[in-house]
């Protein structure tokens, strides 16, 4: 394991020589001419030929936003959310991205420069969407007509802090990260309610801390078969773990898939997802990293406003990539499909 480490932290190095400078604040999102004219793709391993086709690029397709999240594909369109100015977006491909929610994070009014709206989505099984509101500090169902109910807001009998991230395992299980985001004094703040930033499990009614000890998972991705659970952890260390996910949900044999140079820069590892190869792509400083089961970083997505929140695939073969870039949506071709999600909604008619 001290070798996938070492191996990691090489490469990492090697890629994040310009994130260790202080990048622009959320809200100062780079102009959209001058962020599209910057993108590459960095290739340190001939395997990455067979995830993205050399000369492959990220094209931009959605700008002006504040801070970009929560990407899901639901149907035949992009879901996303900006988190910093409260609101939810749709984006048809070769369309411009549409208004489909106002105060999606559950409050009407949001602190100054928080991260206060919606995050992380995943479609259920009855094809509602579940969502989670910063704001709010809760998991939420969207119908198909938006509206809104209460999903999961509390565990142990204390409210959760903000759901972030969210993923369903192949039993059915509904897994989430916890951190303090949404509160304006994070673990500080004194509406601070669980004793820890858990990583939760829910099912049959009941929700489980699974993992307490890290102090800011963040993304979160399991292998196709479920076995394999990855979280990334923004701060103050950054990393992605592994764990080994056990017949009864319980995790063990956690260790560091991937660790990433400091000092902490702005653009901290975040949204993390594993393609249907068992690749994972994890944001971080420089961008997003694509790295292969065992470890191996065979290459990294570049932006120069910072790709670093989320990413999912979509389109009818699921070989496109969507990457939210502060405040602005990319998508680019993949060879390589992404996951094959547990539940998919029909496109629209």
């Amino acid at each position: 394991m001290k070798s996938m480490i070492g191996l990691a932290l090489v490469s990492g190095l090697a890629l994040a020589v310009a994130a260790c400078s202080p990048a622009a604040p959320e809200s100062e999102a780079k102009p959209a001419a001058e962020a599209a004219s910057a993108t590459s793709v960095d290739r340190l391993d001939p395997a990455m030929d067979a995830i993205i086709k050399p000369g492959e690029l990220p094209v931009m397709v959605a700008s002006g936003y504040r801070f970009v999240e929560g990407p899901l594909w639901v149907g035949d369109r992009l879901r996303f959310s900006d988190l910093m100015d409260n609101k939810l977006y749709e984006l048809v491909d070769g369309g411009e991205a549409k208004l489909i929610m106002d105060k999606s994070g559950g409050l009407d009014v949001m602190a100054p420069d928080s991260f206060q709206g919606s995050n992380g989505a995943v479609v259920d099984k009855d094809g509602s969407i579940l969502m989670t509101q910063h704001g709010a500090r809760r998991i939420v169902r969207l119908d198909d007509q938006m509206q809104v109910s209460v999903y999961l807001d509390k565990a142990d009998g204390k409210r959760l802090n903000s759901p972030n991230d969210l993923a369903f395992t192949p039993d059915g299980a509904l897994w989430f990260t916890d951190p303090p985001y949404g509160l304006v004094g994070q673990d500080k703040d004194a509406a601070k309610e669980q004793p820890f930033n858990a990583v939760w499990r829910h099912a049959g009614g009941k929700t489980t801390a699974v993992i307490t000890d890290l102090p800011r998972p963040n993304g979160i991705g399991f292998s196709g078969d479920g076995k394999k659970l990855y979280i990334s952890n923004s701060e103050p260390e950054m990393f992605v773990n592994v764990y080994d996910v056990n017949a009864d949900g319980t995790v063990s044999k956690g260790r560091r898939f991937i660790t990433f140079p400091g000092p902490n820069p702005v653009d901290v590892p975040d949204g993390l997802k594993v393609d249907s190869a068992g690749n994972v792509w994890a944001s971080g400083p420089g961008g997003i990293r694509i790295i292969s089961a065992d470890g191996k970083v065979l290459g990294q997505i570049k932006t120069p406003d910072r790709a670093q929140a989320n990413m999912t695939w979509g389109g009818a073969d699921m070989k496109t990539l969507f990457i939210m870039a502060a405040g602005n949506v990319y998508k680019m071709r993949t060879e390589v499909a992404g996951p094959t999600p547990l539940y998919t909604k029909a496109a629209a008619k």
